[in-house]
């Protein structure tokens, strides 16, 4: 593709908003426009970024080779199937659709006219994510922590459909294997949907997850931490930043017939490097429309496809239904 990609937005939310505004500046694309079906929006996003509000979805589609669909998840395949079907290419937000039977319906059509679809987990692309590429090594055992204060944003859905669903698809690219076993709980406080959750996922070859999710947190906190033969990963999504901990190169493994015994005053420094983690600096969504702008100009495949997207609904609808399973046991205290 020669000339810049076409692209459109549809839904102007809070997240819609931001795909606007980076889309206005993102190298080789055209922003057409957007679609907003609430007047008010529609007038205030187009004062403020400069973009042309387009008042009928169906004149949108006749003027790009791509939108991004960054409206509620139940709206997710209404929007989705008239571009699909048009071959036109698609970034669907996270979660892909409120169940898989619509997931396979976009799938489908996206297949028979030769649509590509994205989907929307921005963490793929966080700084420290892609800053700790070059250390991960089989990783073996995940640990997770996303929480978040109570809004009433989402509360229509479970927090694992809402926030878990994130680490499921980081951790199951991560480690890079079908998962064999779930184990979860969760807890209804504040909604009448789980608010807290936690998952243990074991993943084929022995890798092991533990995810804990929580919209009724005091702190914010999105951190994950990644134990491998080579060493260990300790990121921090909120802000980007990490640092991979490792034996000192020329220092034998500690084992029974070979102890060494540090300075004290050094203690674990004399043993351990810390190597930090610093990201580029660049927006992880910037990151993730450029992806999709790569993909839909045929330079690479998609970066989170819309299978990836299936599964990681697939495997969080699974955690969700083990969680009821397990309040619902008559033996369960």
């Amino acid at each position: 593709m020669s000339r810049p990609t076409r692209m459109g937005v549809v839904g102007t939310g809070s997240l819609g908003f931001h795909h606007a505004r980076i889309l206005r500046d993102v190298a080789n694309v055209e922003m057409v426009g957007f679609h907003e079906i609430r007047e008010a929006r529609g007038r205030e996003v187009e004062a403020e970024l400069g973009i042309p509000w387009f008042r009928d979805f169906d004149a949108l589609l006749d003027r790009v080779d791509a939108i991004v669909v960054a409206v509620p998840t139940t709206a997710h395949e209404a929007v989705a199937m008239p571009a699909l079907v048009r071959g036109i290419h698609t970034l669907v937000e996270k979660p892909m659709a409120p169940d898989l039977a619509a997931a396979d319906r976009m799938l489908e059509a996206a297949r028979l006219s030769g649509a590509i679809v994205q989907i929307g987990h921005v963490e793929r692309f966080n700084q420290a994510v892609r800053a700790a590429e070059p250390y991960l090594d089989r990783p073996l055992f995940v640990e997770s922590h996303r929480m978040a204060p109570f809004t009433a944003r989402s509360t229509d859905v479970a927090v694992v459909l809402d926030l878990m669903i994130h680490d499921v698809d980081l951790v199951g690219s991560l480690v890079g294997r079908p998962v064999m076993d779930i184990a979860a709980s969760g807890v209804a406080i504040l909604t009448p949907n789980i608010d807290i959750a936690n998952a243990r996922l074991t993943f084929e070859g022995g890798a092991v997850a533990n995810l804990t999710a929580s919209r009724v947190s005091v702190e914010k906190m999105r951190k994950i931490r990644i134990f491998q033969p080579s060493g260990y990963l300790s990121l921090n999504l909120a802000d980007g930043t990490g640092e991979f901990l490792r034996l000192k190169q020329g220092i034998p493994a500690l084992n029974e017939g070979s102890v060494m015994q540090p300075p004290p005053a050094e203690g674990l420094a004399a043993l351990i490097e810390r190597i930090p983690l610093q990201g580029d600096g660049a927006e992880p969504l910037r990151k993730e429309l450029e992806s999709f702008r790569d993909a839909v100009r045929g330079d690479r495949p998609p970066a989170v496809s819309g299978q990836d997207g299936r599964d990681a609904l697939a495997l969080t609808l699974s955690i969700e239904a083990r969680i009821r399973d397990h309040v619902t046991d008559p033996s369960t205290p």
